[in-house]
């Protein structure tokens, strides 16, 4: 079991689906030479992707292209079915740093066959996932900016402001389609400037008033 705590208290959530969202900055779908999505593009990691900060990604030897994506975790702390975009806020627990992994060459061609990509997206050590500071320590979730670094050199530099669908949107969607429950995990997706990283690199993460993350490429 992968366990994160809610930081300044003594709550503790087993993390359960990682629920994740495609394309929500258009920026970095267009880096990607993707549409816009008029609705939500989900895909899903395993518990089993998660790391800690420190821990380190380890690149499989299928893939010879991974890149990173930093991202707004949220956590689900009750019970969500249906819920309504103006309710949505009631079931987040917290908010946290996350590194979106993908194998983009795995990823490419599987597209390219009308395949699912969960191995491009869900191997271990795809998710490197911060500890949460609690939801009401966040004043406005889409005022945030998210910065990640490779070796000290700034790749990503965006803010959460710019994400198509809302966090509250977001968490209706989702809840419509599957029941979210405590310890699932939403990725909100990712800003423009996503890149390869190598053996031997270090990634720095960070996301103001909520975290950051320090982990090494193997």
């Amino acid at each position: 079991m992968t366990i994160r705590k809610i930081i300044g208290t003594d709550q503790e959530f087993t993390i359960g689906k990682i629920v994740c969202l495609a394309r929500n900055y258009a920026e970095h779908a267009r880096e990607l030479g993707n549409e816009t999505p008029p609705a939500p593009v989900l895909f899903m990691k395993p518990a089993s992707s998660v790391i800690a900060d420190g821990d380190t990604v380890r690149i499989p030897a299928y893939s010879q292209e991974c890149h990173y994506e930093v991202e707004l975790a949220v956590l689900i702390g009750a019970q969500a079915r249906n819920v309504a975009a103006d309710k949505a806020h009631e079931y987040i627990a917290g908010y946290g740093v996350a590194i979106d992994m993908t194998l983009r060459d795995v990823q490419n061609a599987l597209k390219a066959k009308g395949l699912p990509w969960e191995i491009a997206k869900g191997f271990d050590t795809a998710c490197p996932l911060s500890d949460f500071v609690p939801a009401g320590a966040v004043a406005d979730p889409h005022a945030l900016s998210l910065k990640l670094a490779v070796n000290g050199d700034c790749r990503q530099n965006g803010i959460t402001a710019d994400m198509i669908h809302r966090i509250a949107q977001i968490i209706a969607h989702i809840s419509a389609i599957f029941t979210l429950e405590p310890g699932d995990v939403i990725l909100t997706g990712t800003p423009a400037g996503v890149g390869p990283v190598r053996a031997g690199d270090v990634m720095t993460a960070e996301i103001s008033t909520v975290g950051y993350l320090t982990i090494p490429v193997a």
